[in-house]
């Protein structure tokens, strides 16, 4: 039986560079750079002109999942450095007023229902964070980054051994991207 073979592209819209070195994309847009590896999974980048060609070979069904997958992340870079990641949290404080300071590469939470011991949030490299009274903004190029740190920030303030219909203090999303929630 012969091998397939699966082949897809994405044009690379204008003022965006796009960089490929082996199994590496780097994408360069306005807002900001990404960078992707797609080492060992078999598949084979080339650039020609203004469009990325993705091609793999193999069992039919799972690798066009796998095509599906790396189409998508190479998607939201393209969108990532071009528009960029909005993120917003809402600072929920009732039992006791919370200090939330933003540093370099951390976020800092004080006085979280009274503890002594301040909590940290990790914030990657390339992620921009921003509190503006009860409201944390983070925003930055790579998806992935992005989104974790904003997650990092919720998590932070997890409360466990708690009612939380009762203990509702904490960090939580609002806004994912534009779209509203909750």
């Amino acid at each position: 039986m012969a091998e397939k073979h699966l082949k897809d592209f994405i044009e690379v819209p204008e003022g965006t560079e796009v960089s490929i070195d082996d199994f590496i994309i780097k994408a360069k847009g306005k807002i900001g750079e990404s960078t992707k590896s797609f080492e060992n999974t078999g598949l084979q980048i080339k650039k020609e002109g203004n469009k990325v060609l993705f091609s793999i070979s193999g069992d039919l069904r799972s690798q066009k999942k796998l095509l599906n997958s790396f189409l998508s992340h190479f998607r939201n870079m393209i969108k990532g450095v071009n528009l960029g990641y909005i993120y917003k949290l809402k600072i929920c404080s009732s039992h006791f007023p919370m200090t939330v300071v933003a540093e370099k590469n951390k976020v800092t939470i004080k006085n979280f229902l009274g503890e002594k011991i301040p909590r940290t949030a990790r914030i990657y490299d390339g992620v921009n964070v921003k509190i503006d009274g009860d409201i944390i903004t983070v925003d930055g190029a790579d998806k992935e980054k992005t989104s974790q740190s904003g997650a990092n920030i919720e998590q932070a303030t997890r409360i466990t051994g708690k009612d939380r219909r009762r203990f509702q203090d904490g960090c939580f999303f609002i806004e994912k991207d534009g779209e509203k929630i909750r």
